[in-house]
């Protein structure tokens, strides 16, 4: 038992250093951790951390987080997975968090719900996938590789065919799943960590990988073929280094690149690009989580070590605010019909 923990560590560790200038710290002392909330845009922000319990009070207060999704049928539930922690979940926004008991106090990596079908959710774990069909209640182990120094790190559904479950590896593996996890078949290989699989909201045939260090890629035809987009980008530079990418759902063609140049926009599904200019030179900043309201580009948002910074006008102009805790935001949601709320996952890192 100590040495797979051992090896599951390491194997975490390895995934945040790749592309990262910080790394996972462990929970620490602190209760600054879990889950924040602001409803005016990030001027006042407030740790939503409450667990339910009889005859005693918990909290998810010393959590660390490495995954966030909203129910995209319901925005009042959100995903929260943790570093070692397990998984949990909310159906007020925030408000109060439950425990999902069947999966464990495992880490996850990655979540999907599903758009389609109430209560059906996948959840990565190291080099498993898990499935649920009852909201969580039970669990069953869908997938899983051989190799135990894979991880599987980056997970989609079809919204178009939900039986489409498409899962991206440490290897470079894109698996996909046409039967709702009941069989796998790998249809591409990127030779890279795949750090982010994002299908466009307007067109599920159209699919975009986000690889560690070799850039950002897109299929027009469900990962029949696959276009590098590194020659629209290289007039920013080295843009290989690939953070995360947001696809906004009001807006065809409007997407954000989070890489070590900052942020840069396109209009076009990335044929084309313009960069978001940021508060500091791009050399200087580290940017942990990024986010668009989905109704309006413009709202741009994305985090530092230390930082929240909010742009209203597409870059113009910024306000800065201090985080409030003391660990990194990691991810950021912007609720897609309450478009003042805003809702963080944070972790403890090492600078």
């Amino acid at each position: 038992m100590l040495k797979n923990k051992l090896l599951a560590l390491l194997i975490l560790s390895l995934f945040f250093l790749a592309g990262c200038s910080v790394s996972l710290s462990g929970s620490g002392g602190g209760k600054d951790g879990g889950f924040f909330k602001t409803s005016n845009k990030g001027d006042v922000w407030t740790q939503k951390v409450s667990v339910p319990a009889l005859g005693q009070a918990q909290a998810i207060n010393n959590v660390n987080v490495m995954a966030m999704e909203m129910d995209p049928s319901d925005r009042k539930a959100i995903y929260l997975g943790t570093f070692e922690d397990g998984l949990f979940y909310t159906y007020d926004q925030g408000e109060t968090w439950r425990f999902m008991s069947g999966l464990g106090k495992i880490s996850i990596g990655a979540i999907a719900v599903d758009p389609i079908e109430k209560c059906v959710i996948f959840t990565t774990s190291l080099n498993k996938v898990f499935k649920t069909t009852d909201c969580g209640r039970t669990w069953s182990q869908i997938y899983y590789d051989s190799d135990l120094k894979i991880t599987i790190d980056a997970l989609a559904i079809d919204h178009y065919n939900n039986f489409n479950i498409y899962i991206g590896n440490s290897r470079g593996d894109i698996i996909l799943s046409s039967d709702r996890g009941g069989s796998w078949r790998a249809i591409s290989r990127f030779s890279d960590k795949i750090a982010k699989i994002v299908l466009s909201p307007s067109d599920s045939r159209m699919i975009f990988v986000g690889t560690r260090q070799k850039g950002l890629f897109r299929s027009n035809d469900a990962a029949a073929s696959w276009i590098d987009l590194k020659d629209s980008l290289k007039q920013f530079g080295d843009s290989s280094s690939f953070k995360d990418l947001i696809l906004s759902k009001n807006e065809p063609g409007v997407i954000v690149l989070v890489s070590a140049l900052g942020l840069i926009k396109s209009t076009d599904y990335g044929d084309s690009w313009t960069k978001i200019e940021l508060l500091t030179p791009d050399k200087n900043t580290v940017i942990n989580a990024a986010t668009i309201n989905l109704k309006n580009s413009k709202e741009v948002y994305y985090t530092t070590n230390t930082s929240f910074l909010r742009s209203l006008d597409g870059g113009q102009t910024w306000a800065t605010k201090k985080l409030p805790t003391t660990r990194a935001c990691w991810k950021l949601i912007v609720d897609p019909e309450e478009e003042n709320i805003i809702y963080m996952g944070v972790r403890a890192i090492k600078k």
